[in-house]
């Protein structure tokens, strides 16, 4: 079997690449560019393609499957940016990848003592020697309630490892986990949002979670509220979030992930002029924190994501069991 390998990172990823080519026996091919209509020739004699997290629409589909793709990867957890459906319809299998949630989880807990301490604002008047403490006062953890949306693996982890910490903890999942009973109490997602300092997100994309941070939600939430986002940016309604950082309903933003943020992060744009006017505008706030989408990003993550993005297409071309095959999206 050969591979086709989009968006590959010579500087992280390669080398993991090259590591499996050998272990699981195929042919591979790579470009550091993402794919477009423009070089979609490339995967030509290729029956599968890995991707990372950018947009594959019907009209990409068609033209691998006529270009001969079988079977499609993307090195992410998340899919929604692929029309699963319509790749379904026209018979090419799609994967995911898994890898162990401690990165992000830990990520997670990083951001909320960032904005629990107010770290930016203390660095930036570090930065021009203001050491006065006006302004500067935190809130600690383990005195704060925090609402865990979503206890799927990620949102498991930061559970057990936020237990650590002496706080309460509410969760709200539709599959809750007897063994997180330990830990923290699953409530309702009024309770949760209604009655946490800090809450945290770990759902995924799907339509029906579409904004379900929305004015109507942040309105029912603590004056004050801290949010963290290390999942996906369109569970936030951004320009809602604004309006709340403005009033001061919202005391602080930890935001791994922001909406349309596609065809900016994992790229070096420094010295363009970015079309995300809600991102200036949250850069703009003291009390918000962005880093670009990188909470997964460690080496065991990396070395994850490429071994499962490999075996997930392999497994489809073996006929074999596949943990990593998705479900359509409709």
């Amino acid at each position: 079997m050969k591979i086709f390998f989009y968006a590959l990172r010579e500087y992280d990823e390669k080398k993991y690449m090259e590591e499996c080519a050998e272990k699981y026996g195929f042919e591979y091919e790579y470009t550091s560019e993402y794919p477009s209509m423009d070089n979609l020739e490339l995967v030509r004699g290729c029956a599968g393609v890995a991707i990372i997290t950018n947009p594959i629409d019907a009209k990409m589909l068609d033209r691998m499957k006529e270009l001969g793709v079988r079977y499609l990867t993307t090195r992410s957890i998340g899919y929604e940016h692929i029309d699963t459906a319509y790749a379904d319809k026209i018979g090419i299998k799609v994967a995911h990848v898994t890898y162990a949630p401690d990165s992000v989880a830990d990520y997670t807990i990083m951001m909320m003592l960032i904005a629990c301490r107010k770290m930016p604002y203390i660095m930036q008047k570090s930065d021009v020697q203001d050491f006065s403490l006006n302004g500067k006062i935190g809130r600690e953890i383990s005195a704060s309630t925090i609402g865990v949306l979503g206890t799927g693996n990620i949102g498991a982890t930061v559970v057990r490892h936020l237990s650590g910490f002496g706080c309460r903890i509410l969760m709200n999942d539709l599959y809750e986990k007897e063994d997180l009973r330990a830990f923290g109490e699953y409530t309702d997602r009024d309770t949760l949002i209604r009655e946490s300092d800090i809450i945290t997100l770990h759902v995924p994309a799907l339509k029906e979670n579409h904004h379900m941070i929305d004015e109507e939600a942040i309105s029912r939430m603590k004056d004050g509220v801290i949010i963290v986002n290390c999942a996906r940016g369109s569970l936030i309604d951004s320009e809602a979030m604004i309006r709340a950082l403005e009033s001061g309903k919202i005391g602080f933003a930890a935001l791994d992930t922001i909406e349309n943020e596609a065809g900016l992060y994992y790229l070096n744009r420094s010295g363009d002029k970015l079309n995300n006017r809600e991102r200036a505008i949250l850069k703009s706030f003291p009390n918000v924190y962005l880093t670009p989408h990188m909470a997964f990003y460690t080496e065991r993550t990396v070395s994850d994501m490429m071994n499962n993005a490999c075996l997930g297409l392999l497994n489809f071309d073996r006929g074999v069991e596949n943990p990593f095959a998705v479900t359509p999206i409709p």
